[in-house]
Protein backbone atom coordinates (compact mmCIF):
# COMPACT_ATOMS: atom_id res chain seq x y z
CA UNK A 1 0.00 0.00 0.00
CA UNK A 2 1.37 3.71 -0.77
CA UNK A 3 1.79 5.60 2.01
CA UNK A 4 0.21 9.00 2.10
CA UNK A 5 2.95 10.75 3.85
CA UNK A 6 2.98 14.72 2.73
CA UNK A 7 -0.61 13.71 0.69
CA UNK A 8 -1.57 16.52 -1.60
CA UNK A 9 -4.90 16.38 -2.91
CA UNK A 10 -6.61 18.83 -4.93
CA UNK A 11 -7.15 22.47 -3.87
CA UNK A 12 -10.53 23.40 -2.38
CA UNK A 13 -10.90 27.24 -3.16
CA UNK A 14 -13.99 27.23 -0.60
CA UNK A 15 -14.12 24.56 1.99
CA UNK A 16 -17.39 23.27 2.91
CA UNK A 17 -18.02 21.46 6.09
CA UNK A 18 -20.07 19.03 7.72
CA UNK A 19 -19.62 19.46 11.44
CA UNK A 20 -21.12 16.45 13.34
CA UNK A 21 -21.92 16.83 17.46
CA UNK A 22 -22.88 20.06 19.22
CA UNK A 23 -22.23 19.67 22.31
CA UNK A 24 -19.51 21.62 24.31
CA UNK A 25 -16.27 21.26 21.46
CA UNK A 26 -19.04 21.60 18.10
CA UNK A 27 -20.01 24.48 19.82
CA UNK A 28 -16.79 25.74 20.25
CA UNK A 29 -15.72 25.01 16.92
CA UNK A 30 -18.74 26.16 15.34
CA UNK A 31 -18.19 29.81 17.16
CA UNK A 32 -14.30 30.06 15.97
CA UNK A 33 -15.14 29.26 12.38
CA UNK A 34 -16.61 32.89 11.57
CA UNK A 35 -12.97 34.06 12.03
CA UNK A 36 -12.13 31.72 9.50
CA UNK A 37 -11.28 32.63 5.94
CA UNK A 38 -12.20 30.16 3.31
CA UNK A 39 -14.76 27.95 4.35
CA UNK A 40 -18.01 27.84 5.82
CA UNK A 41 -20.30 25.50 7.83
CA UNK A 42 -22.82 24.00 5.33
CA UNK A 43 -24.59 21.80 7.55
CA UNK A 44 -24.96 20.65 11.06
CA UNK A 45 -26.00 17.18 13.07
CA UNK A 46 -26.95 15.66 16.00
CA UNK A 47 -29.31 13.76 17.76
CA UNK A 48 -30.89 16.54 19.62
CA UNK A 49 -32.71 19.45 17.76
CA UNK A 50 -32.47 22.02 20.46
CA UNK A 51 -28.66 21.77 20.04
CA UNK A 52 -28.98 22.54 16.44
CA UNK A 53 -31.10 25.35 16.78
CA UNK A 54 -28.50 26.99 19.40
CA UNK A 55 -26.03 26.39 16.61
CA UNK A 56 -27.83 28.15 14.34
CA UNK A 57 -29.03 30.72 16.08
CA UNK A 58 -25.23 31.14 16.98
CA UNK A 59 -24.61 31.79 13.17
CA UNK A 60 -27.15 34.13 12.54
CA UNK A 61 -25.73 35.76 15.63
CA UNK A 62 -22.31 35.79 13.39
CA UNK A 63 -23.38 36.99 10.11
CA UNK A 64 -23.25 33.83 8.93
CA UNK A 65 -26.42 31.89 7.01
CA UNK A 66 -28.17 29.28 9.13
CA UNK A 67 -26.67 25.72 8.36
CA UNK A 68 -28.54 22.57 6.85
CA UNK A 69 -29.52 20.87 10.31
CA UNK A 70 -29.73 17.16 10.15
CA UNK A 71 -31.03 15.47 13.36
CA UNK A 72 -30.96 11.68 14.60
CA UNK A 73 -28.82 8.81 15.49
CA UNK A 74 -28.34 8.50 11.92
CA UNK A 75 -27.49 12.30 10.98
CA UNK A 76 -23.67 11.79 10.74
CA UNK A 77 -23.99 9.27 7.87
CA UNK A 78 -25.82 11.47 5.99
CA UNK A 79 -23.36 14.54 6.48
CA UNK A 80 -20.42 12.37 5.07
CA UNK A 81 -23.03 11.21 2.00
CA UNK A 82 -23.59 14.28 0.84
CA UNK A 83 -22.14 15.53 -2.46
CA UNK A 84 -21.59 19.75 -1.43
CA UNK A 85 -19.03 18.26 2.06
CA UNK A 86 -15.34 18.72 1.02
CA UNK A 87 -14.75 18.47 5.34
CA UNK A 88 -16.50 16.08 7.70
CA UNK A 89 -15.62 17.83 11.14
CA UNK A 90 -15.76 15.56 14.16
CA UNK A 91 -16.73 16.87 17.63
CA UNK A 92 -18.90 13.54 19.10
CA UNK A 93 -17.51 11.52 22.13
CA UNK A 94 -14.25 9.29 21.85
CA UNK A 95 -15.71 6.27 21.32
CA UNK A 96 -17.98 7.14 17.83
CA UNK A 97 -14.55 9.26 16.22
CA UNK A 98 -13.50 6.29 14.11
CA UNK A 99 -16.69 4.89 12.78
CA UNK A 100 -17.49 8.33 11.42
CA UNK A 101 -13.69 9.10 9.87
CA UNK A 102 -13.87 6.01 8.09
CA UNK A 103 -17.28 6.46 6.96
CA UNK A 104 -16.30 10.16 5.81
CA UNK A 105 -13.28 9.30 4.43
CA UNK A 106 -14.84 6.14 1.89
CA UNK A 107 -17.19 9.00 1.19
CA UNK A 108 -14.57 11.08 -0.62
CA UNK A 109 -14.45 13.22 2.98
CA UNK A 110 -11.31 14.80 4.31
CA UNK A 111 -11.67 14.31 7.94
CA UNK A 112 -11.08 16.72 11.17
CA UNK A 113 -11.50 14.90 14.00
CA UNK A 114 -11.14 15.50 17.64
CA UNK A 115 -8.61 14.01 20.30
CA UNK A 116 -8.21 11.08 20.46
CA UNK A 117 -9.09 10.24 16.78
CA UNK A 118 -9.28 6.56 18.28
CA UNK A 119 -9.27 4.06 21.38
CA UNK A 120 -8.00 1.35 20.37
CA UNK A 121 -4.85 -0.61 18.02
CA UNK A 122 -7.61 -1.86 15.60
CA UNK A 123 -9.21 1.70 15.26
CA UNK A 124 -5.42 2.74 15.05
CA UNK A 125 -4.98 0.69 12.21
CA UNK A 126 -8.41 1.34 10.72
CA UNK A 127 -7.78 4.83 10.44
CA UNK A 128 -4.68 4.15 8.58
CA UNK A 129 -5.62 1.52 5.61
CA UNK A 130 -8.82 3.83 4.80
CA UNK A 131 -6.64 7.50 4.69
CA UNK A 132 -4.38 4.99 2.19
CA UNK A 133 -6.96 3.13 0.27
CA UNK A 134 -9.15 6.38 0.02
CA UNK A 135 -6.21 9.12 -0.42
CA UNK A 136 -8.18 11.52 2.11
CA UNK A 137 -7.07 13.43 4.76
CA UNK A 138 -7.64 12.33 8.54
CA UNK A 139 -6.34 15.34 10.91
CA UNK A 140 -6.76 15.00 14.21
CA UNK A 141 -7.30 18.48 16.06
CA UNK A 142 -4.54 18.65 18.08
CA UNK A 143 -4.66 22.41 19.22
CA UNK A 144 -1.99 21.62 22.17
CA UNK A 145 0.59 22.02 18.61
CA UNK A 146 -0.56 25.17 18.41
CA UNK A 147 0.34 26.70 22.00
CA UNK A 148 2.75 29.70 21.39
CA UNK A 149 5.01 28.31 23.90
CA UNK A 150 5.48 25.23 21.83
CA UNK A 151 5.18 26.88 18.51
CA UNK A 152 8.31 28.96 19.67
CA UNK A 153 10.06 25.85 21.04
CA UNK A 154 9.81 24.38 17.52
CA UNK A 155 11.27 27.08 16.11
CA UNK A 156 14.30 27.27 18.28
CA UNK A 157 14.58 23.51 17.81
CA UNK A 158 14.51 23.97 13.89
CA UNK A 159 17.11 26.52 14.29
CA UNK A 160 19.45 24.22 16.49
CA UNK A 161 19.68 26.18 19.29
CA UNK A 162 18.75 23.30 21.61
CA UNK A 163 20.85 21.05 19.86
CA UNK A 164 20.23 17.03 19.52
CA UNK A 165 16.71 16.70 21.76
CA UNK A 166 17.32 13.99 24.68
CA UNK A 167 14.14 13.65 26.54
CA UNK A 168 11.06 15.58 26.78
CA UNK A 169 7.81 15.51 29.25
CA UNK A 170 3.86 16.19 28.50
CA UNK A 171 1.36 15.83 29.98
CA UNK A 172 -2.32 16.80 30.53
CA UNK A 173 -2.69 17.36 34.38
CA UNK A 174 -5.49 18.84 34.96
CA UNK A 175 -8.21 18.81 38.64
CA UNK A 176 -11.88 17.89 36.68
CA UNK A 177 -13.20 16.94 40.30
CA UNK A 178 -13.22 21.02 41.00
CA UNK A 179 -14.09 21.79 37.42
CA UNK A 180 -16.57 19.15 36.90
CA UNK A 181 -18.15 19.06 40.76
CA UNK A 182 -16.88 15.17 41.03
CA UNK A 183 -17.40 14.40 44.89
CA UNK A 184 -18.40 10.99 46.82
CA UNK A 185 -17.50 7.66 45.69
CA UNK A 186 -18.30 7.32 42.13
CA UNK A 187 -18.28 9.38 38.74
CA UNK A 188 -22.07 10.43 38.70
CA UNK A 189 -24.07 8.29 36.00
CA UNK A 190 -25.27 11.75 34.60
CA UNK A 191 -21.86 12.94 34.22
CA UNK A 192 -19.76 14.21 30.84
CA UNK A 193 -18.13 11.28 29.00
CA UNK A 194 -14.81 12.29 29.12
CA UNK A 195 -14.33 12.20 32.81
CA UNK A 196 -16.02 8.31 33.02
CA UNK A 197 -13.80 7.66 30.36
CA UNK A 198 -10.88 8.72 32.01
CA UNK A 199 -12.46 7.30 35.19
CA UNK A 200 -12.87 3.64 33.62
CA UNK A 201 -9.77 3.64 31.92
CA UNK A 202 -6.22 2.30 33.47
CA UNK A 203 -3.60 3.68 31.61
CA UNK A 204 -3.31 6.87 29.79
CA UNK A 205 -6.78 7.49 27.75
CA UNK A 206 -6.18 11.38 26.75
CA UNK A 207 -2.38 10.95 25.90
CA UNK A 208 -2.33 13.47 22.71
CA UNK A 209 -2.55 16.63 24.44
CA UNK A 210 0.93 15.62 26.00
CA UNK A 211 2.56 13.36 23.34
CA UNK A 212 1.58 16.11 20.03
CA UNK A 213 4.28 18.76 20.52
CA UNK A 214 7.01 15.82 21.54
CA UNK A 215 6.17 14.34 17.73
CA UNK A 216 6.68 17.60 16.03
CA UNK A 217 9.96 17.99 18.08
CA UNK A 218 11.21 14.96 17.81
CA UNK A 219 10.15 14.26 14.04
CA UNK A 220 8.25 11.37 14.64
CA UNK A 221 8.20 9.30 11.69
CA UNK A 222 9.88 11.54 10.09
CA UNK A 223 13.38 10.31 10.53
CA UNK A 224 12.04 8.69 14.03
CA UNK A 225 9.85 6.77 15.66
CA UNK A 226 8.35 5.18 18.89
CA UNK A 227 9.80 2.33 19.77
CA UNK A 228 8.59 0.66 22.75
CA UNK A 229 6.76 1.94 26.58
CA UNK A 230 6.23 0.87 30.26
CA UNK A 231 3.80 2.32 31.99
CA UNK A 232 2.27 2.47 35.43
CA UNK A 233 -0.88 3.84 36.98
CA UNK A 234 -1.22 4.35 40.92
CA UNK A 235 -2.95 6.14 43.37
CA UNK A 236 -4.29 9.67 42.90
CA UNK A 237 -6.67 11.38 45.14
CA UNK A 238 -9.81 10.81 46.28
CA UNK A 239 -11.49 7.94 48.15
CA UNK A 240 -12.47 5.81 45.17
CA UNK A 241 -9.86 3.88 43.09
CA UNK A 242 -11.53 4.53 39.45
CA UNK A 243 -11.54 8.40 40.32
CA UNK A 244 -8.03 8.54 41.76
CA UNK A 245 -6.02 7.20 39.26
CA UNK A 246 -3.01 9.02 38.02
CA UNK A 247 -0.89 7.19 34.86
CA UNK A 248 2.93 7.79 33.73
CA UNK A 249 4.31 6.03 30.55
CA UNK A 250 7.63 6.23 29.59
CA UNK A 251 8.74 5.99 26.11
CA UNK A 252 11.88 5.54 23.83
CA UNK A 253 12.39 6.29 20.69
CA UNK A 254 14.20 4.25 18.18
CA UNK A 255 17.03 7.02 18.48
CA UNK A 256 17.04 6.91 21.65
CA UNK A 257 15.56 9.90 22.78
CA UNK A 258 13.08 9.14 26.06
CA UNK A 259 9.52 10.64 26.65
CA UNK A 260 7.88 11.30 29.67
CA UNK A 261 3.78 11.70 29.70
CA UNK A 262 1.52 12.09 32.59
CA UNK A 263 -2.00 11.92 33.33
CA UNK A 264 -3.84 13.36 36.48
CA UNK A 265 -7.10 14.45 36.36
CA UNK A 266 -8.15 14.17 39.86
CA UNK A 267 -5.39 15.37 42.04
CA UNK A 268 -4.98 18.91 43.38
CA UNK A 269 -1.99 19.41 41.01
CA UNK A 270 -1.88 22.79 39.22
CA UNK A 271 -3.22 22.58 35.59
CA UNK A 272 -0.22 21.57 33.35
CA UNK A 273 1.08 19.92 30.34
CA UNK A 274 4.48 20.10 31.06
CA UNK A 275 6.05 20.90 27.92
CA UNK A 276 9.94 19.93 28.98
CA UNK A 277 11.87 19.45 25.95
CA UNK A 278 15.77 18.98 26.86
CA UNK A 279 18.68 18.99 24.48
CA UNK A 280 22.45 18.73 24.63
CA UNK A 281 22.52 22.99 23.60
CA UNK A 282 19.28 23.51 25.93
CA UNK A 283 16.27 23.13 28.03
CA UNK A 284 13.06 24.87 27.46
CA UNK A 285 9.74 24.55 29.96
CA UNK A 286 6.39 25.93 30.28
CA UNK A 287 4.97 24.52 32.92
CA UNK A 288 5.24 25.37 36.05
CA UNK A 289 7.16 28.54 35.05
CA UNK A 290 8.15 28.98 31.93
CA UNK A 291 11.90 28.24 31.79
CA UNK A 292 14.32 28.60 28.93
CA UNK A 293 18.39 27.92 28.80
CA UNK A 294 19.95 27.86 24.88
CA UNK A 295 22.92 28.38 23.26
CA UNK A 296 21.73 32.33 22.84
CA UNK A 297 21.13 33.11 26.66
CA UNK A 298 24.22 33.50 29.06
CA UNK A 299 21.78 32.55 32.28
CA UNK A 300 18.84 30.64 33.07
CA UNK A 301 16.07 32.74 32.49
CA UNK A 302 12.62 32.24 33.95
CA UNK A 303 9.28 33.60 34.49
CA UNK A 304 8.25 36.92 32.34
CA UNK A 305 12.29 36.87 30.74
CA UNK A 306 12.04 33.49 29.87
CA UNK A 307 8.55 34.50 27.97
CA UNK A 308 9.91 37.13 26.57
CA UNK A 309 13.13 34.86 25.33
CA UNK A 310 10.87 32.83 23.58
CA UNK A 311 8.75 35.34 21.83
CA UNK A 312 11.87 35.83 19.88
CA UNK A 313 11.54 33.24 17.93
CA UNK A 314 8.37 33.19 16.73
CA UNK A 315 8.32 34.12 13.07
CA UNK A 316 6.87 31.56 11.77
CA UNK A 317 3.27 31.42 9.71
CA UNK A 318 1.70 29.30 12.87
CA UNK A 319 2.85 31.81 15.22
CA UNK A 320 2.02 34.47 13.12
CA UNK A 321 -1.77 33.53 13.49
CA UNK A 322 -1.86 32.51 17.10
CA UNK A 323 -0.55 36.23 17.30
CA UNK A 324 -3.47 37.44 15.15
CA UNK A 325 -6.44 35.39 16.78
CA UNK A 326 -5.62 36.65 19.72
CA UNK A 327 -5.19 40.60 18.33
CA UNK A 328 -8.81 39.52 17.17
CA UNK A 329 -10.01 38.42 20.72
CA UNK A 330 -10.74 34.72 19.50
CA UNK A 331 -12.26 32.53 22.22
CA UNK A 332 -8.45 30.32 22.02
CA UNK A 333 -5.81 30.96 20.03
CA UNK A 334 -4.62 27.71 19.79
CA UNK A 335 -7.51 26.76 18.17
CA UNK A 336 -7.77 29.36 15.71
CA UNK A 337 -3.98 28.88 14.65
CA UNK A 338 -5.36 25.34 14.21
CA UNK A 339 -8.06 25.95 11.65
CA UNK A 340 -6.16 28.47 10.06
CA UNK A 341 -3.63 25.76 9.40
CA UNK A 342 -6.10 23.30 8.16
CA UNK A 343 -8.13 25.48 5.55
CA UNK A 344 -5.02 26.81 4.44
CA UNK A 345 -3.49 23.41 3.81
CA UNK A 346 -6.88 22.47 2.08
CA UNK A 347 -7.33 24.84 0.13
CA UNK A 348 -4.08 25.14 -1.65
CA UNK A 349 -3.99 21.41 -2.03
CA UNK A 350 -0.99 21.46 0.74
CA UNK A 351 0.42 18.37 3.21
CA UNK A 352 -1.17 18.76 6.46
CA UNK A 353 0.35 19.31 9.70
CA UNK A 354 -1.09 16.90 11.25
CA UNK A 355 -1.60 13.82 9.17
CA UNK A 356 -3.15 10.11 9.78
CA UNK A 357 0.07 8.92 11.12
CA UNK A 358 0.04 11.71 13.92
CA UNK A 359 -3.35 10.62 14.36
CA UNK A 360 -2.60 6.50 15.01
CA UNK A 361 0.66 6.75 16.68
CA UNK A 362 -0.31 9.42 19.72
CA UNK A 363 -3.88 7.58 20.01
CA UNK A 364 -2.48 4.19 19.92
CA UNK A 365 -0.89 5.16 23.16
CA UNK A 366 -4.13 4.96 25.18
CA UNK A 367 -4.22 0.93 24.51
CA UNK A 368 -0.60 0.43 24.45
CA UNK A 369 -0.40 2.29 28.22
CA UNK A 370 -3.20 0.42 29.83
CA UNK A 371 -2.30 -2.77 28.28
CA UNK A 372 1.59 -2.21 29.98
CA UNK A 373 -0.15 -1.00 33.05
CA UNK A 374 -2.15 -4.20 33.51
CA UNK A 375 0.71 -6.44 33.19
CA UNK A 376 2.97 -4.84 35.82
CA UNK A 377 4.79 -1.95 33.45
CA UNK A 378 6.02 -4.81 31.29
CA UNK A 379 7.75 -3.24 27.94
CA UNK A 380 5.23 -2.78 25.01
CA UNK A 381 6.12 -2.23 21.72
CA UNK A 382 4.62 0.82 19.28
CA UNK A 383 3.91 -0.37 15.74
CA UNK A 384 5.20 1.77 12.66
CA UNK A 385 2.13 2.89 11.30
CA UNK A 386 4.03 4.01 8.19
CA UNK A 387 5.41 0.63 7.41
CA UNK A 388 8.85 0.92 7.29
CA UNK A 389 8.89 4.46 5.64
CA UNK A 390 9.74 6.62 8.71
CA UNK A 391 13.17 7.70 7.49
CA UNK A 392 11.51 8.31 4.27
CA UNK A 393 10.91 12.23 5.15
CA UNK A 394 13.74 14.47 6.62
CA UNK A 395 11.66 16.06 9.46
CA UNK A 396 7.98 17.45 9.89
CA UNK A 397 7.46 20.52 7.74
CA UNK A 398 4.72 22.94 7.67
CA UNK A 399 3.73 24.25 4.39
Amino acid sequence: MDTVLELRCAPIPLVRIGLIGLGQRGMKTLERYAFIEGAEIRCIADIAPDRLALANETLRQSGRPAAESIVGEAAWREVCSRADIDLVYICTDWSSHCEMSVEAMRQGKHVAVEVPAATTMDECHRLVETAEVTRRHCFMTENCCYDYFALSTLEMQRAGLLGEITHCEGAYIHNLRDTFGLTGNAVPATHNWMERSCARHEGNPYPTHGIGPIGWLLNLHRGDRMDYLVSLTSRGCGTDHLLGRVNSTLIRTVKGASILLQLDVTSMRPYSRLQTVCGTHGFVQKYPVPTVKTTDTATILTGDDALAEAARHTNDQAAHLWQKGHELGVPNEMNYTMDCRLIHCLRHGLPLDIDVYDAAEWSCLAELSERSAREGSRPVSIPDFTHGHWQDLAGHKMY
